[in-house]
């Protein structure tokens, strides 16, 4: 049966493999906390994925990652400021073939933000989506040669009225994005430009904006109890992560109609029963893997659950039709502390991560 990525994402307003895949050998830049601000640096434990999910402000319940520089290390194409758009769309055409750029909410976007802006998919590091019931940031992380004054200075010329403050809100709107292309996400609308982070991040409400900048200057609360689950997908090219109560709803069998419920009700009960979730994290691995990390309230639950959610993951798809196994094997789990970790080595032509970042989903079941 082969499944066709659904297009970016689901909007809420606005794992320790058996075997283990190694990773990619390339020294990861990655973010550390210094005084309050944020630098890039060569050596933390913690993967640029961690950093950059441990940014988003508080309150968010699902975050979308991709790594840009590892899809495009995927695909095998060298991108950079002068490549043409037919170029970027064509990299973004392979990589939803692949199923490496539903994660991302710039798609309809690249291609306008790569010619009038000079930064996109093309030549960011990465792409981090964040949302909340109060709104949305998207985080874009600059290349260590591109030049964020070249950016503010686009911008003016774009029509966005320059802020006060270096690090301030850049106000557009919807006029504005209609002027500079009409397929630019409303998620452009206001932008930030951080400098010293090398950061660009964009929402359609100033408030929010000036509160996910808040976030990482230290000056603002950020997201809690993710640290978990992103830890277990080590560094993926592309993932979701949900809080416990978003995971529950969005992919909770009661999604399904009632024929399905019930059958998920006998085929829950005879792995054992399952524990509610804490967060919840999918994410593709460098080489096509895909990984699930599930955090439970208890760690003594934790291998137990283990087995239980891998044999819901090797059994039928209640509310999705058919057999998991048409989708994938199931070729490790694990348990770590709270964590479970199930790996699944996907079948050609099937779409893992898409398909399944939305529910109902049995092994994913609350």
């Amino acid at each position: 049966m082969s499944h066709h990525p659904a297009h970016p994402h689901d909007t809420v307003r606005g794992a320790t493999p058996l075997p283990r895949r190694p990773a990619l050998a390339v020294a990861a830049v990655v973010l550390l906390v210094v005084g309050g601000l944020v630098v890039w640096r060569l050596g933390s434990t913690r993967t640029a994925f961690e950093e950059a999910v441990a940014l988003a402000p508080q309150g968010t319940e699902r975050v979308a990652w991709t790594d840009w520089g590892a899809v495009r290390r995927e695909l095998g194409v060298a991108l950079d400021a002068d490549s043409s758009g037919e170029d970027v769309q064509a990299m973004l055409d392979d990589a939803f073939t692949q199923d490496l750029a539903s994660t991302s909410a710039l798609n309809t976007s690249a291609v306008v933000l790569h010619e009038e802006l000079g930064v996109s998919p093309a030549t960011v590091q990465w792409e981090l989506f964040a949302q909340s019931a109060d709104g949305a940031v998207e985080v874009l992380a600059l290349t260590e040669d591109a030049d964020p004054d070249a950016v503010r200075d686009r911008l003016a010329a774009l029509g966005w009225d320059r802020p006060e403050s270096e690090h301030g809100v850049w106000v557009g709107g919807a006029d504005v994005l209609a002027r500079v292309g009409p397929s630019l996400t409303p998620e452009l609308q206001h932008v930030a430009v951080l400098s010293d982070e090398r950061l660009l991040l964009t929402s359609d409400t100033t408030g929010y904006l000036a509160r996910a900048v808040d976030a990482i200057h230290g000056d603002g609360d950020r997201v809690t109890g993710l640290a978990g689950v992103t830890a277990a997908l080590g560094e993926p090219v592309t993932a979701v992560v949900y809080t416990g109560p978003h995971a529950c709803e969005k992919l909770a069998m009661a999604q399904a109609d009632a024929d399905a419920q019930a059958e998920a009700d006998q085929l829950v009960e005879a792995a054992g029963g399952v524990h509610p979730l804490t967060a919840f994290a999918m994410g593709s691995l460098p080489g096509g893997e895909v990984r699930v990390a599930l955090e439970v309230e208890d760690a003594d639950d934790a291998e137990a659950e283990a087995e239980a959610r891998a044999q819901l993951a090797a059994g039928p798809a209640p509310g999705q039709g058919g057999e998991f196994g048409d989708r994938f094997d199931v070729s490790g789990f694990a348990s770590d502390g709270r964590v479970v970790t199930l790996d699944l080595r996907a079948g050609d032509g099937e779409y893992v991560l898409s398909d399944l970042s939305s529910g109902p989903v049995l092994f994913a079941t609350c």
